[in-house]
């Protein structure tokens, strides 16, 4: 496959890139800073460029079979997230391929008896006024998406605690945050790019949002 993946320098976005060209995809790895993406490692079928992912037209999108939506942003800014969900489907409407895959929060997940909303439990954080906003905006993302019934695509949400890390064996969900037998919360990078690589290879999911976790 051809994958294109926005953010390619950051958590999710580098172990997408490395994830891909091991199982022998041709990436195209986009991001905002040259310096970032000259510590991508070289191999022969990435090109990286850097490109402000709102200036994408259609027809450098329509060059990829998938399109991977890694972004992320200052909390300050974090409803570009929503704007930029909002421009990628509305230059694709109509369209098969592309395949649109969004990387979104824990926040849109829901937990406890009562199934609330996981960016509740956030904002009662001390510190949570530092980076809700970003929860917050991804919520607001997936809500938007759901809504869009003529574009390919798929949301995939990381448990709680959303981390650095090498890949291990994985749990699946839909809606619901997942805990393992451990009682924690988390997904490593490498698990999440795993998981959207079995999932662009073997596809199971239309137009939902799914959810995966370290076991």
């Amino acid at each position: 496959m051809k994958i294109t993946i926005i953010g390619a320098t950051g958590m999710a976005g580098s172990a997408l890139v490395t994830e891909a060209l091991r199982r022998g995809h041709t990436v195209t790895a986009l991001a905002r800073s040259a310096d970032k993406l000259a510590k991508l490692p070289t191999h022969p079928q990435l090109t990286t460029r850097v490109q402000d992912a709102f200036a994408l037209t259609t027809d450098e999108l329509g060059t990829a079979d998938v399109v991977i939506d890694a972004f992320a942003t200052a909390p300050s800014l974090a409803f570009q997230h929503v704007d930029l969900a909002a421009s990628l489907v509305a230059k694709l409407r109509a369209t098969t391929t592309p395949r649109l895959v969004f990387i979104l929060g824990a926040g849109s997940l829901h937990t406890g008896d009562d199934h609330h909303l996981f960016v509740n439990d956030i904002a009662k954080d001390p510190n949570a006024a530092s980076f809700l906003s970003v929860p917050q905006n991804q919520l607001k993302e997936l809500n938007f998406l759901r809504d869009v019934d003529n574009v390919n695509w798929v949301g995939v949400s990381p448990a709680a605690n959303f981390h650095p890390g090498e890949a291990t064996p994985y749990l699946m969900g839909t809606d619901e945050l997942l805990v393992n037998e451990a009682k924690a919360s988390g997904t490593s990078a490498g698990t999440m790019a795993v998981a959207i690589l079995d999932e662009l290879e073997h596809p199971q999911h239309h137009q939902t949002r799914f959810t995966v976790a370290d076991k």
